[in-house]
């Protein structure tokens, strides 16, 4: 579903801010492969996310989604395909539009007809949205006609989770997208990210702060450090490894320890 081939970008070249967020970094995830990554701060993470959804345009290699080469297109064009959740619950919607306004317009961008963007939401569709609502059981289905901007931050990015699967999309980015919440929603809204990915057979990639949830969820864990993937698992070995485990694998594959002060926290 998704290859990314020796692909690097550098901020800034040639002067004193100069900086290499991703270095030669390939990745192949098949249709369904969830993967959660873990890394240092300013590992690349949040950048390689950036560089699949075309926020800017790599300095090498390519970038292939459901055998499409994507590098060079446009970021409102992958966004068609493209589910990207960030860890701020006020990205992602439209805090003026009501609640169906925004399900209306996430589900119009994802359409594959022309001039979808002109075209009106019908009846069935409408109904859809109170039945996609109704799921996170959270009173919204009542509520589709009031702006989005009354919502509290878990209500926002649980309605953001639904916008983003309302059609289903070649690949789901997760950027840490509970790690704003309380805890409570933060597993209600985790709880339902899997239930869709599994419904669905979404092929995920999800960052994570969480070493638990990096070792749980999904089928394949990464952990990236100076732009690079220094280390990749799934399988049984991935089933047998502890957190200890893997911040020992950091520390050997990246050569230093792991320094991200709320994953050893959380950890």
């Amino acid at each position: 579903m998704l290859v990314i081939d020796s692909v690097s970008k550098t901020f800034h070249p040639g002067t004193v801010n100069e900086k290499k967020a991703l270095d030669k970094i390939s990745l192949t995830l098949a249709d369904g492969d969830f993967a959660t990554i873990v890394g240092s701060n300013g590992a690349g993470k949040s950048t390689l996310f950036n560089a699949i959804t075309g926020s800017f345009y790599v300095d090498e290699g390519r970038i292939v989604l459901g055998g499409e080469d994507i590098t060079y297109c446009k970021e409102h064009v992958r966004s068609r395909v493209i589910g990207h959740l960030f860890q701020d619950p006020l990205k992602g919607t439209a805090p003026h539009m009501t609640i169906e306004e925004n399900m209306a317009l996430a589900y119009l961008r994802a359409s594959t007809r022309r001039h979808a963007y002109f075209s009106r939401i019908s009846t069935k569709e409408k109904k859809k949205f109170r039945e996609q609502l109704a799921l996170l059981d959270m009173g919204l289905e009542d509520r589709m006609k009031q702006p989005v901007g009354l919502l509290s931050g878990g209500q926002r990015q649980a309605l953001t989770l639904l916008m983003a699967t309302i059609v289903t999309p070649r690949i789901l980015l997760l950027d840490e997208h509970t790690a704003a919440l309380d805890p409570a929603t933060a597993d209600k809204v985790l709880a339902l990210t899997e239930k869709i990915i599994a419904e669905r057979h979404i092929t995920c990639l999800m960052v994570t702060h969480n070493m638990h949830q990096a070792l749980s969820l999904g089928n394949r864990t990464l952990m990236m450090d100076g732009g690079r993937i220094v280390f990749h698992v799934s399988g049984e070995e991935r089933k047998k490894l502890t957190i200890d485990d893997l911040l020992e694998q950091f520390k050997v594959c990246a050569g230093k320890r792991l320094d991200n002060d709320r994953i050893l926290l959380i950890s």
